[in-house]
């Protein structure tokens, strides 16, 4: 967020009256977000993960990209708070921190964010490959499990570079290293062409491959063993939904590369609209931790047999419920 202080002594009334509802409005959605949706997507994103976690032996490849995204969904969560209360809000700013601390949070955001491009995109790819050839184990959960742990080693390594840009953006200007990277606009092209360019590019070509496989009928569309079909309208939202909401946010950065590319913008009016786009872009990027695992909640048929499972065992405990032990003497008899 942002103040209308900075600019009382240069603006009009007019401006500054509209200034006023660009703060007030993004006030009320960071606290729609605090009070709706973090207590609501991190319970969701949790659950996620420890109902698949529980029920382990049933996890299929789909469910290992949800799980890893609700892993990065967790972190943003956390983020988003911390953001949303910190100094950014001059309003309400319940605490303030350094640069160091900025950073911290700049890194995990943005690795989160590459996590859940990336798997998405994986999600696509391994999807047709699961189509294309069933049984073969190519895309199976064993092999989904390492490419996870692959997607968070290399979004630390790719979003490095960037890091850089952002640390010697924030330290003193006496390092002779860091005098030459003080250029922040560098480290938001490198993420928008890493974390949205090349992820876009291949989700895109990973649906126009599932949609031409997916009008050839064959025998193996019987297949007991393949997919469940709900797993293609899961795929579909969930590409949808990434995309809508962090599109604005990597728009806004490309956008403000190409400005501070052609210089700084000296238009008053320019700046405050643009600073509430990039306010509104950020509320949307925050959300998707909040909407991915309803959509999972709600499409994937297979969740609620799976949380109830989990919800029995927590309610009988490790001796088990007494009809259960009543079936297991039956047996033994």
């Amino acid at each position: 967020m942002w103040s209308c202080e900075a600019y009382n002594g240069t603006i009009t009334t007019e401006d500054q009256h509209r200034c006023q509802d660009f703060h007030l409005i993004l006030s009320i959605f960071s606290l729609l977000y605090l009070i709706v949706c973090f207590p609501v997507g991190f319970c969701y994103n949790a659950l996620l993960v420890l109902v698949n976690l529980y029920n382990k032996a049933t996890m299929t490849m789909p469910d290992v990209y949800f799980v890893n995204m609700a892993i990065a969904g967790l972190i943003i969560s956390a983020v988003a708070p911390i953001y949303l209360l910190g100094p950014a809000n001059t309003k309400w700013a319940l605490w303030s921190f350094n640069n160091e601390v900025y950073i911290t949070l700049l890194i995990l955001f943005n690795v989160s964010s590459l996590v859940i491009m990336y798997s998405t995109t994986l999600l696509s790819l391994d999807y047709y490959i699961e189509r294309a050839l069933p049984r073969t184990y190519m895309s199976s959960v064993y092999n989904t499990k390492h490419v996870c742990g692959f997607i968070w080693g290399g979004a630390m390594l790719t979003s490095f570079s960037s890091l850089l840009f952002y640390v010697c953006n924030h330290v003193s200007t006496k390092i002779i290293e860091c005098s030459k990277m003080q250029n922040k606009e560098a480290a938001d092209a490198i993420m928008v062409f890493i974390g949205y360019i090349v992820p876009a590019v291949a989700i895109l070509y990973a649906l126009v491959l599932i949609s031409r496989i997916r009008k050839e009928a064959t025998p193996l569309d019987h297949d007991s063993g393949r997919l469940d079909p709900s797993v293609h309208r899961l795929l579909i939202a969930t590409v949808c939904t990434q995309f809508i909401l962090w599109t604005p946010y990597y728009i806004t950065l490309l956008v403000n590369t190409f400005t501070s590319i052609q210089g700084k913008p000296t238009d008053e009016n320019y700046i405050r609209i643009f600073h509430f786009v990039k306010g509104l872009s950020k509320f949307l990027a925050f959300s998707s931790s909040f909407v991915i695992p309803l959509l999972y909640r709600y499409i994937n048929k297979n969740f609620p047999s799976k949380l109830r499972r989990l919800l029995k065992k927590l309610h009988c405990g490790n001796q088990g419920c007494s009809h259960e032990r009543a079936v297991v003497q039956q047996v033994m008899i």
